[in-house]
C-alpha cells in the first residue's frame, strides 16, 4: 500500500503560481512512477503530468506543456508539481497518483491516489 496526500493548493490570481506538493508514506516511494491529474467540476478527470522513478523523465499534457513542472525528491518521498502562468482553466482538484508502469498518462494505470487539493484561478 502507498498513501498519499497532497498539500499546496489554494487561490492565485491568473498569472500566478502554485506548489504542490504530495507526500507518499508506506511502500519504497522509488518503486513507483508518479502522476499529477485534476478533475474541474463537470468534467472528468484528465492527465496533466507524470514523471518516471528515477525523476529522469517527464512527461505532460498539452494543455500545460512549458507552464507547469514536475520533480520528485525521492530522499523525501514527495513529488511536486510547479504551476506558472495559471488560466482560470487550470481551475480544478488536483490529485497525485502513483503506478508500477514506467511512465503512463492512462489513468486506470495508476494503483495509488491521493485525496486532491483545490487550485482556483481567479481571472
Amino acid at each position: 500500500q502507498v498513501q498519499l496526500v497532497e498539500s499546496g493548493g489554494g487561490l492565485v490570481q491568473a498569472g500566478g503560481s502554485l506548489r504542490l506538493s504530495c507526500a507518499a508514506s508506506g511502500r519504497a516511494f522509488s518503486n513507483y512512477a508518479m502522476g499529477w491529474f485534476r478533475q474541474a467540476p463537470g468534467k472528468e478527470r484528465e492527465f496533466v503530468a507524470a514523471i518516471n522513478r528515477s525523476g529522469g523523465s517527464t512527461y505532460y499534457a498539452d494543455s500545460v506543456k512549458g507552464r507547469f513542472t514536475i520533480s520528485r525528491d525521492n530522499a523525501k518521498n514527495t513529488v511536486y508539481l510547479q504551476m506558472n502562468s495559471l488560466k482560470p482553466e487550470d481551475t480544478a482538484v488536483y490529485y497525485c497518483a502513483a503506478t508500477r508502469v514506467v511512465l503512463t498518462s492512462v489513468m486506470n494505470d495508476y494503483n495509488y491516489w491521493g485525496q486532491g487539493t483545490q487550485v482556483t484561478v481567479s481571472s
